[in-house]
């Protein structure tokens, strides 16, 4: 009889934790969703005031980095348009194309390696080549203020040092914060 009533006193016990573990448990996500909305609230705050920066300032501070700018009024919108130089360098197919596979893949995977490192430095914004087997194998677009800079940066490009690949670069101008479509 005395083991039948620890039974059932054991049983009651356990029942009745399991039911505050629920409780707690529904207490707990309750809370946890008030403070992802209370976050996803102060995020939505920050968006929703982006800092902006005038033609007049964006125009200084592009000056005194170095870059070429001009600027103009748009007729239809009447906002003044900043122009920056970049330069494009056209990746030509080069001299030396007598890289077995493996060495061509290697070159290739350290080509886009710098490429990446090229971006994430901010002195290239876009790189792709071309969908075609023409002379020209693809482009990037150097964000930097001097040409000089753009060469040097273009042909430390291991696929360019190897001779695979070589570089023709052009001034190209084009207005700040257009992005592609």
């Amino acid at each position: 009889m005395k083991n039948l009533l620890l039974t059932l006193f054991l049983a009651c016990t356990l029942l009745s934790c399991k039911d505050k573990a629920k409780a707690s448990i529904s207490d707990i996500k309750e809370d946890v969703s008030e403070v992802v909305e209370e976050k996803a609230d102060s995020i939505i705050e920050v968006v929703e005031e982006p800092i902006k920066k005038t033609a007049k300032q964006i125009k200084e501070e592009l000056t005194t980095k170095g870059f070429k700018v001009f600027d103009y009024v748009d007729e239809k919108t009447q906002d003044t348009v900043i122009m920056q130089q970049y330069f494009v360098a056209f990746l030509k197919t080069g001299p030396i194309r007598g890289q077995n596979e493996e060495e061509a893949a290697l070159l290739q995977q350290e080509h886009l390696a710098h490429l990446s490192k090229m971006y994430e430095l901010g002195y290239a914004d876009i790189s792709g080549p071309f969908g075609d087997e023409g002379d020209i194998r693809g482009i990037t677009i150097y964000n930097v203020p001097t040409l000089k800079m753009a060469d040097s940066l273009a042909n430390s490009d291991p696929m360019v040092k190897a001779g695979r690949l070589e570089i023709e670069i052009h001034p190209w101008w084009a207005g700040k914060g257009f992005p592609l479509r």
